[in-house]
C-alpha cells in the first residue's frame, strides 16, 4: 500500500491532500468533506480505511486553505468548493500514480453538493457517487446532468436532510437509489451506523466504480 502526503497545486491555491493506494487498486473514492471538516475528519478516515480494504485508493484533502476556512462564508460557497474538486480531480486524471484509476466521489453535507456538481460537469468520467448526510439540494439545478450512478445515505433522525434529499432524489436521472439508516442522526454518530454507511458506501462502489 502506498501512501502519498501531496501538495495540489491548482489555479489560485495550492491544497494539501493525503492520497492511499492499495496494491492492484481498479478505483479512487475522492472524498468531499462537509462545512467546517477537513481531510482528518475522523468519520471520513473510518469509511476511508474501509474502502482501503476493498482494494479502492481513497483521496481525502482540503477544498480550502486554513485562511479560507476561517471565513465560514466559503464553507457553503458550492460554487468554489466545486470548481476546487474539478481542478483537482483534474489533477489527479493527469498524476502519474493516479490517471489509470476509475474515479468516484464520496461527499459529506455540502460536500455532496460539490461532488455532484463536478460529476455533472465531468459526466462519464465519474463512476459512482455517494453522498453520506449530504445537501444535494444545494445543486438541484445541475442533477439532472450528472450521469454517474448516485447514492444518497441520510439518518432516520435526521428529518429535514431527509426531506431535501428526496426533493434531490427525484431531480437525479441517473441510476439512483437512497437509503435510510434507521436510528441514526445527522453525524451518523450512534453505534454502529457508520459502519453501516460505509458498508452501503462499498457496496456501491463495488457495483459500479469497480465492475
Amino acid at each position: 500500500m502506498k501512501k502519498f502526503d501531496l501538495d495540489i497545486p491548482l489555479s489560485s491555491v495550492t491544497l494539501k491532500g493525503d492520497l492511499v493506494i492499495p496494491e492492484n487498486a481498479t478505483g479512487i473514492v475522492v472524498f468531499s468533506h462537509g462545512s467546517g471538516s477537513s481531510r482528518f475528519s475522523s468519520r471520513n478516515r473510518m469509511v476511508a480505511e474501509l474502502i482501503q480494504k476493498q482494494n479502492i485508493a481513497t483521496f481525502m484533502f482540503d477544498l480550502l486553505t486554513e485562511e479560507e476556512d476561517h471565513i465560514t462564508e466559503n464553507r457553503f460557497n458550492i460554487d468554489l468548493l466545486a470548481n476546487r474538486l474539478i481542478e483537482t480531480t483534474q489533477w489527479l486524471m493527469e498524476n502519474e500514480d493516479t490517471k489509470s484509476l476509475a474515479i468516484g466521489y464520496f461527499g459529506a453535507s455540502t460536500g455532496a453538493a460539490s461532488a455532484l456538481r463536478a460529476a455533472a460537469h465531468f459526466g462519464k468520467t465519474i463512476k459512482a457517487v455517494v453522498s453520506r448526510g449530504g445537501r444535494p439540494d444545494l445543486t438541484i439545478a445541475d442533477l439532472p446532468l450528472v450521469t454517474a450512478p448516485t447514492l444518497l445515505i441520510v439518518g432516520g433522525l435526521d428529518v429535514p436532510v431527509i426531506t431535501m434529499n428526496k426533493m434531490a432524489y427525484d431531480q437525479l436521472e441517473s441510476i439512483k437509489d437512497m437509503k435510510i439508516i434507521e436510528g441514526a442522526t445527522h453525524l451518523f454518530e450512534e453505534p454502529g451506523k457508520l459502519l453501516e454507511v460505509a458498508d452501503l458506501a462499498i457496496d456501491w462502489y463495488k457495483k459500479y466504480l469497480t465492475k
